[in-house]
């Protein structure tokens, strides 16, 4: 592994330990308890939500064996286990080993969530056993070097028959990838604002690199016969113009079911978020 990947993995441990020390997982343990009611709900109006779970992702879950990486505050996971999966979920943050731990002893899973901590690179699991892998909002935390050895890892543990699912944010046009730059949103500076702005990417835990489609497409190609991203968000990104509250949400809903109505090209080229898709991995 290179000197790089080694600070961007301490700079995203030190972050996230940081982010979910002393999580409360109320929240969590009542949407277990209407799981139909907060799945409809968060696919409604958030992206990841919506994005992931496209496909009838939610009732293909039960009896499956799952691994997540880069699991976080533990919602996903939480949320799968719910559904009947056997979960296993990995962060580079023990903090979040934390998490599953409160909730195992809250909720009586099927299967309770195992956690695997640390480097998910050393995590010495058999070849070939997930039905899915998972991982919400994970890639883009990577190097391209680190990437590549994740993706190597997943072709290496999905099953012949397996899927993995990555949400991540999609920039396949520099020019909406500068406006956006030029936006200041809550705990970010605008781009303009040089000084604010370069303090800020110091702290960044996300390295510079590529997240356009066409990357994850040929990064994939490496370890999958099958590959498939799909676009989200070339209307919903303008629900930032709304402030939070219903009219927002209903916009939200709105772009979501009209979106899909454009024409492929289109989507993609303003896609805030995609959805990829890797299936029948390449095994040496």
């Amino acid at each position: 592994m290179t000197d790089n990947s080694i600070n961007n993995q301490e700079k995203n441990k030190v972050h996230y330990e940081r982010l979910y020390a002393g999580y409360n997982v109320e929240n969590i343990i009542t949407w277990l308890g209407n799981l139909d009611h907060f799945l409809r709900s968060a696919r409604a109006v958030e992206t990841s939500w919506n994005a992931l779970y496209r496909n009838d992702l939610k009732n293909r879950l039960e009896g499956k064996k799952v691994l997540e990486m880069g699991c976080g505050d533990c919602v996903n996971a939480a949320i799968m286990a719910g559904l009947g999966a056997e979960v296993y979920a990995n962060d580079i943050a023990d903090a979040s080993g934390l998490i599953i731990e409160k909730l195992n002893s809250r909720v009586n899973f099927e299967h309770p969530i195992k956690f695997i901590s640390g480097d998910f690179l050393k995590n010495n699991l058999e070849a070939k056993q997930f039905d899915f892998i998972i991982g919400k909002a994970f890639l883009h935390h990577l190097t391209i070097p680190e990437e590549q050895q994740f993706l190597r890892e997943t072709a290496r543990l999905l099953k012949a028959t397996g899927e993995a699912r990555f949400f991540e944010p999609a920039v396949n046009s520099k020019l909406l990838d500068e406006i956006r730059w030029m936006i200041p949103l809550k705990g970010r500076p605008s781009k303009l604002q040089k000084s604010k702005f370069r303090e800020w990417k110091k702290n960044d835990p996300h390295p510079e690199r590529s997240f356009s489609s066409r990357h994850y497409q040929k990064a994939g190609s490496r370890f999958f016969y099958k590959i498939e991203i799909i676009p989200v968000g070339i209307l919903e990104r303008f629900s930032r113009l709304f402030s939070w509250g219903e009219r927002r949400n209903r916009f939200k809903r709105w772009a979501f079911r009209n979106e899909i109505l454009l024409p492929q090209c289109i989507q993609k080229a303003g896609a805030r978020s995609q959805l990829i898709k890797y299936q029948f991995p390449i095994n040496d």
